[in-house]
């Protein structure tokens, strides 16, 4: 599993066997979650791709629910790093988004919002996932709030364009067409602009 270097899992990074059995139980929970879906990954998968024992494994998880609590949060700080470090690499502006959005769909391993898809699968049973999920979106609002000019109109702006970011996701997913879904993010960014 390659997922882009810029939002990967530290075992990019790193030397997987030199961090701690929590740490590679995270990472891979990760990478796997991400990539095949939360259902579709077993804890003996978990287990054994983490290279730990089932008594260590359950040590540090004593559940499925905490770990997939555990990825969220960590896939918010890892993705919300990327996400402002590309902005601010693109210029800080309003128009740094269509960039930052273009790497991040057009990267390997690119399958969508991993907390929309989360909150797809699992939304109902585990009800964290939606404040989790929440949390996210607000933050990613306030981060994009930032990019535009200083107005009473900025937050409620922000909360549009996050709107029609999560329907580029969705549609970058599917289309695997990256430019049309940033074309279409540009015409609704460029409409909320204008009123």
């Amino acid at each position: 599993m390659k997922f882009m270097k810029s939002i990967s899992s530290l075992s990019d990074v790193v030397d997987v066997p030199a961090k701690s059995a929590r740490e590679r139980i995270l990472l891979t929970a990760h990478d796997l979650f991400y990539c095949y879906g939360i259902r579709a990954t077993g804890v003996d998968r978990l287990i054994a791709e983490s290279k730990v024992t089932k008594t260590t494994f359950y040590r540090h998880f004593p559940s499925k629910k905490q770990l997939i609590i555990e990825f969220l949060e960590y896939r918010h700080k890892r993705w919300m790093s990327w996400f402002v470090e590309s902005l601010n690499r693109h210029g800080g502006t309003i128009d740094a988004l269509y960039p930052t959005l273009e790497e991040w769909f057009g990267a390997e391993g690119f399958r969508g919002c991993a907390f929309i898809n989360s909150l797809s699968e699992l939304g109902e049973e585990i009800e964290e996932i939606t404040s989790i999920t929440q949390d996210h979106k607000e933050c990613v609002a306030n981060t994009v709030a930032t990019l535009l000019p200083d107005s009473s109109r900025a937050k409620s702006q922000a909360m549009g364009i996050v709107l029609a970011i999560d329907g580029a996701i969705i549609r970058a997913h599917y289309d695997k067409n990256p430019k049309i879904a940033l074309s279409l993010l540009r015409y609704v960014v460029e409409a909320l602009g204008k009123k």
